[in-house]
This record gives C-alpha cells, sequence and structure tokens, in this order.
C-alpha cells in the first residue's frame, strides 16, 4: 500500500516511524529539511522536502498512485486544502488533523466528505473520550473496544492481592477460560506470553475478553470498581478543556491553571465548571482546593515530568484515580511504572486511530490499537490461509505473537489452542511492532 504522510511534526513522525516497520510504502512530506533528515537515515521510508499544499510537491510523491493520504501537520486549515487539493489528484483515501469540533457535526462532515477528505482525526476529541473510559472504568489501567464493545482489550496493573500473582498462565485459578492473557508489560518490555509465563508484582496484564466477563477478570487482579462523580483538572490544554465541554454533565470539574488570561477565556468558554487560578504544583494551591474531596485527578499541562510528578502529589492525597498526560514517548514506560493510574498519548492515540482507518483501505492490515511498543490487529483469514492447516496448539507459531479471539459470521469467539482458524473468519492478533507483516503471512 502506498501512504503519503504530510508533516513531520509528533503525529507525523510517529506514524511514519511506526508504519515504517510494517511492508508499506511510505513517504513523508515536510517542508523542514532538519525534521526530514532525523528520520530518513533511521527508517525505512521516502522523504520529500516540499509543500503539503503544493500541486507541484504532491505530484512528486506519487499521489496519483496513493492509497492514503495522511494530512497530520499542526494546521487545520492546510490539512483540509492539502487532502482537498490531494483527492482531486488521485488520492483514493485522505485523512485530515483537526482541532475544531464544528467538522464533527454530522451535516458538517458531509460538506467535509464533498470537498476530498474522507475521514478526520481530532487528537483532543479522541484524548478527552479515551480519559472519561479510563474513569469509567477506573479499575483497569487500558480500556479498548472492538467491534461495538462486544470485545474488549483491557490492560490492568497487577498488585500483591491478586490471586494471579506468581502463577504460570497454564495453571491459573480458573475453571473457564472466559479471558484470554495477549501480554505482560513488565519493566517497560512487552511480553508476548506462553503457557510457561507467570505474572508478577507491578505486571501490567492485557487481558482480551468479552462483556459478560468483565466482573471476573477484575476479580482475579484483586480490583474494585470506583464511583468518580468529582474531578479536578490542573491544565487549561484544549484536552482539557474539550474533556469538560463533552463530561460536565456526567462529572462535576475543577480546573486549575497559573495563567490568568486562560482562566479568564475558560469561565467564558466553561460556565458549568469552576475555574480556578492557580499553580497545580504548588502543594498548597491543591490544599486549599480540597483536593483530598475528589474523586479523579487530571494531570493535563503541556509538560510530561510536571503531570507525573503531580499525579503522584494526587495520590499521596488520597485521589483514587489519576490521569497524566505523558506525550513524551520516552516517559510513558516511566508513568506506567510508578503509581499514577492512566497515561494518555495524542500521538499513540491518533496513530491508533488511523490504523483502524487502514480497515477500509487494507482490509488485510487493520490494525485498532497502538501502545508504546506492541499492536493489535484485526486479520482476514484468506482462501487455503497457512493458518486453517491445523488447531492453534499445533501451528507452532513464530515468536512475538499470540491469537486472543476471533469474529466469525459476525460472532466473537475467544481462542484457545484447541481453536481451528477457517476461511472467512477475522482473527484479533497481538503483537510486539514490527512483527506484523512477517504474521500476515499465515494469513494470506
Amino acid at each position: 500500500m502506498k501512504i503519503i504522510i504530510a508533516g513531520a511534526g509528533e503525529v507525523g513522525t510517529h506514524l511514519a516511524k511506526m508504519l515504517s516497520k510494517e511492508d508499506q510504502d511510505i513517504t513523508l512530506l515536510d517542508n523542514d529539511q532538519v525534521k526530514l533528515n532525523i528520520i530518513d537515515s533511521n527508517y525505512n521510508l521516502m522523504t520529500y522536502n516540499g509543500s503539503t499544499s503544493s500541486f507541484d510537491s504532491l505530484r512528486a510523491v506519487g499521489i496519483k498512485d496513493c492509497d492514503l493520504y495522511i494530512a497530520v501537520t499542526p494546521f487545520e486549515t492546510r490539512n483540509l486544502a492539502s487532502c482537498a487539493i490531494a483527492k482531486k489528484l488521485g488520492a483514493k483515501k485522505t485523512v485530515a488533523r483537526i482541532d475544531n469540533s464544528e467538522y464533527l457535526v454530522p451535516d458538517n462532515r458531509q460538506v467535509i466528505r464533498e470537498l476530498g477528505i474522507d475521514y478526520v482525526i481530532y487528537p483532543e476529541h479522541i484524548a478527552a473520550n479515551d480519559i472519561a473510559l479510563s474513569l469509567t472504568h477506573n479499575w483497569a489501567r487500558y480500556w479498548g473496544e472492538l467491534h461495538d464493545g462486544n470485545l474488549l482489550l483491557i490492560g490492568v496493573k497487577i498488585h500483591s492481592n491478586s490471586v494471579l500473582i506468581n502463577v504460570k498462565l497454564k495453571d491459573m485459578p480458573v475453571t473457564t477460560h472466559d479471558f484470554h492473557i495477549a501480554a505482560i508489560k513488565r519493566n517497560n518490555e512487552t511480553i508476548i506470553p506462553n503457557g510457561n509465563d507467570e505474572i508478577r508484582p507491578d505486571d501490567v496484564v492485557y487481558f482480551i475478553t468479552t462483556p459478560p466477563h468483565i466482573d471476573e477478570v477484575r476479580t482475579l487482579c484483586g480490583k474494585t470498581k470506583k464511583n468518580i462523580k468529582k474531578c479536578m483538572i490542573m491544565g487549561g490544554s484544549r484536552i482539557a478543556r474539550r474533556f469538560a465541554s463533552l463530561y460536565h454533565e456526567k462529572f462535576k470539574i475543577k480546573i486549575l491553571d497559573k495563567d490568568i488570561n486562560a482562566c479568564e477565556q475558560m469561565a467564558t468558554q466553561l460556565p458549568y465548571c469552576e475555574i480556578v487560578c492557580g499553580d497545580g504544583r504548588d502543594i498548597e494551591v491543591l490544599r486549599e482546593n480540597n483536593i483530598y474531596q475528589y474523586d479523579a485527578f487530571l494531570a493535563l499541562t503541556e509538560s510530561s515530568e510536571t503531570n507525573i510528578l503531580t499525579c503522584l502529589t494526587a495520590k499521596d492525597f488520597g485521589v483514587c484515580k489519576t490521569v497524566a498526560d505523558v506525550e513524551n514517548l520516552q516517559f510513558v514506560g516511566l508513568a506506567d511504572s510508578l503509581n499514577i493510574g492512566n497515561t494518555i498519548n495524542k500521538k499513540l492515540l491518533a496513530s491508533s486511530r488511523i490504523y483502524k482507518i487502514l480497515l477500509d483501505t487494507d482490509e488485510s492490515n487493520s490494525k485498532f490499537f497502538a501502545l508504546a511498543d506492541a499492536e493489535v490487529a484485526e486479520i482476514f483469514v484468506k482462501h487455503r490461509a497457512k493458518i486453517t492447516k491445523a488447531s492453534v496448539k499445533d501451528l507452532h507459531l513464530p515468536f512475538g505473537m499470540t491469537l486472543a479471539a476471533l469474529v466469525r459470521n459476525d460472532q466473537v469467539m475467544l481462542i484457545n489452542g484447541n481453536t481451528c482458524i477457517q476461511e472467512g473468519d477475522y482473527v484479533v492478533v497481538f503483537s510486539l511492532v514490527g512483527t506484523l507483516s512477517k504474521i500476515e503471512k499465515w494469513f494470506g
């Protein structure tokens, strides 16, 4: 598949790096040669120095043969114009990054499609919804839904009170296997486990399960669900404002920000929230605002370090749920290893959504979730595929992958060793980053 990414900013660069590890024809377009040089020398892709809204530049990178054109510069209008031009020049599908909720309104979306933009990505909106999910399912570190919520990917940090501690997967204390342990994250390393692997304290364990068995997974992990009603947010970022505008009826929200001008703007934009001008890094400010009375603390400033540290402080005050915006990918592993609850990262969330869009362009490579160093994909099983030749336990599958579930005739089923994959199935695969192109050979 030929994919052109317009914009070598944070989202575009991260997406290009992720896709370059797969068997795809990737071109990164930007007018900043310094940014292009950094990625050109380290990754398997092409770069081109040019304007994302230039007809000549788009023709030079082969837009007429492009299967998917992704415009993710920091400038919304530039992305929309770039996608419109790309579509007219022959791009089959286009994706534009936006920062305005107006483009999500159904009536307006139709206008956008007529201009040539097939999909829009609003990272702050995705992040706000992700935060709401984490508050609703507050016992989990990660919550992802497939097939309209009929299949769930749940990441849980395991502590010493869980019956799973120091138990090999093949010896788990359950009589029925209504879930599948797809991966274990330990000390910043993702492990695709087998029956001899065991769960240790502070591991983050990723379960694939279905809605009727959520309570079973939660009980095994030694977790309890809490009812969250009051949220304190540090930082009036665009994510914070989007979350407040979407969920002010569900949660009572207070926003702290040290910028008086930002506070005055938010007081007008968000009249249903309490806005306080103050530095959330100051323990006395947190005390004055009764942080210990809040159920959740969301650290959503532009600084990853500040967000991590203030979440630790909120934990010390007894706040049961904390969420940190960690945009620096180098800190994601550190944040996961600390007791700060959930982390969000716009680059990962936007990349994950774009992976999902790939389903409409190439059904054999549909990624739904992109974690820090692992991916979840749904792969279509083609005629006479190698994966159909034996039951799962007799296939001798390669290292770095696990088959978690399948969809057959719109029915979701978890996979075990006796499962036989059939032609026409959609199989949910959990794999390490960069291994999916090898895995797909089993399905073709």
